[in-house]
């Protein structure tokens, strides 16, 4: 207990009785930063991650993608997994539902109609097994014949 209070009573610089004082503060702040990392931690190692898509972020395509895949850090709810496909200006892309592969389960797969060139924007949503929602998007091209999109 007397150790308790020598580390969390506040005492002045003025009143400081040496040297040994600030050693215990400064160790005590260390040891709370140290604590305060560790609780917050897994709650940020715990959403899935997109660890590789196809077609990948800013890709500049010759040829229009079948299908989009995305591939996650870990296991994904299949009722709670949507993938979006947008036309430049905001305007989806009719497709069915995305689907989690049936042999993996960080994979989820959108099969896409035949894409015209263009600008194009991906916008997932996934629930993975640990209960934790990431909702996030990005774009890729489909160049014409003449390399332009």
């Amino acid at each position: 207990m007397d150790a308790l209070k020598m580390i969390f009573q506040f005492k002045p610089a003025s009143m400081s009785t040496g040297l040994g004082d600030r050693v215990v503060l400064r160790g005590a702040a260390v040891l709370m930063a140290g604590l305060m990392a560790l609780a917050f931690a897994p709650a940020a190692l715990a959403h899935a991650a997109l660890v590789k898509s196809e077609p990948a972020r800013r890709a500049e395509l010759s040829k229009a993608p079948s299908q989009v895949r995305l591939w996650f850090n870990e296991k994904i709810e299949p009722a709670y997994a949507t993938i979006h496909v947008f036309r430049q200006g905001g305007v989806p892309v009719v497709h069915p539902p995305a689907r989690v592969d049936k042999d993996d389960a960080k994979l989820l797969v959108l099969q896409l109609p035949q894409l015209d060139p263009g600008a194009y924007t991906v916008k997932y949503r996934v629930l993975s097994v640990d209960g934790h929602t990431v909702d996030y998007g990005y774009t890729f091209t489909v160049k014409s014949a003449s390399g332009s999109p």
